[in-house]
């Protein structure tokens, strides 16, 4: 996440978060550091992962104090180790410790769900099936979270609402079935826009074809209807997976051969990365 991201995009979310852990002043900091004094504390990982969110947890400390320099050690991506040092953190005692645990949740959310991500992605290494997350974000965090999932070896669906045409059943419902949900977001969406349509069964599947769908979700299908919708989409359409997919279940649609599969778990249930700042002292 690069400097001009975190500017345009990050910073008013930091603050909120900021915002809501200070409401008027570290009360327990202020009782015990009463005036400027120049300190250190050093991250430590606590267990094995893929570390992601580096530049926010940063810029949680620049916020606080534009002079504190965090040093790091690895970088967003790496594999890390139970007991690895991380990184440094250097300035005023009082900001490392007003923002060290909006730092570290940061830094936690996000790592664990590279981590998590990277667990499942592994296992399309080789196929063309593409892992994808979904807008099972937590509220104000889809920014950071959809991230980590590309830092974890994911791919991002579509960002929000505006991003992109999904009709699912409640849209099929409000359009009255599959043809004229498709039909009517032919004749309202931008040209360049690509339809996806969400479908139950391999009848769906056939009126989603006739009606000209780009990419068909097949949610909550059987392997064996799942398998037979990929021949049956083979040079008509994209095919998606969904519904429920796990860590734990996931293996079964390694050679389905579909072209992503979504996942709101990667975003919705992975642990977190257990971090930790330690070892502060004066300098």
């Amino acid at each position: 996440m690069n400097n001009i991201t975190m500017k345009m995009n990050a910073d008013d979310l930091i603050l909120s978060a900021l915002k809501e852990d200070i409401t008027s002043e570290d009360i327990t900091t202020n009782s015990v550091m009463r005036n400027y004094q120049e300190g250190e504390v050093d991250l430590i990982c606590k267990q094995d992962g893929v570390v992601a969110g580096l530049d926010v947890f940063k810029r949680v400390f620049e916020l606080l104090d534009v002079n504190t320099k965090v040093i790091f050690y690895c970088k967003d991506g790496d594999d890390v180790k139970k007991g690895q040092k991380l990184g440094v953190i250097r300035g005023d005692i009082r900001v490392l410790l007003s923002g060290e645990r909006t730092a570290l949740n940061y830094l936690q959310r996000m790592s664990g769900i590279a981590t998590y991500t990277r667990s499942i992605a592994k296992l399309f290494e080789g196929t063309k099936t593409k892992l994808l997350d979904t807008r099972k974000t937590t509220p104000n965090m889809r920014i950071f979270e959809k991230y980590a999932v590309k830092v974890g070896g994911g791919y991002n669906h579509r960002y929000n609402l505006s991003d992109g045409i999904l009709l699912k059943d409640n849209h099929i419902g409000a359009a009255g079935g599959v043809k004229q949900a498709i039909m009517m977001a032919k004749e309202y969406a931008p040209f360049v826009r690509k339809i996806e349509i969400e479908v139950e069964n391999l009848d769906m599947l056939k009126d989603a074809l006739e009606a000209g769908a780009d990419i068909i979700m097949l949610d909550n299908m059987s392997v064996e209807d799942m398998t037979e919708a990929v021949k049956l989409c083979a040079g008509k359409a994209e095919t998606e997976c969904s519904g429920n997919v796990t860590k734990e279940n996931v293996a079964r649609l390694v050679n389905i051969g579909v072209d992503y599969i979504s996942s709101g778990a990667l975003t919705h249930s992975s642990p977190i990365l257990d971090l930790s700042l330690k070892n502060l002292h004066a300098i």
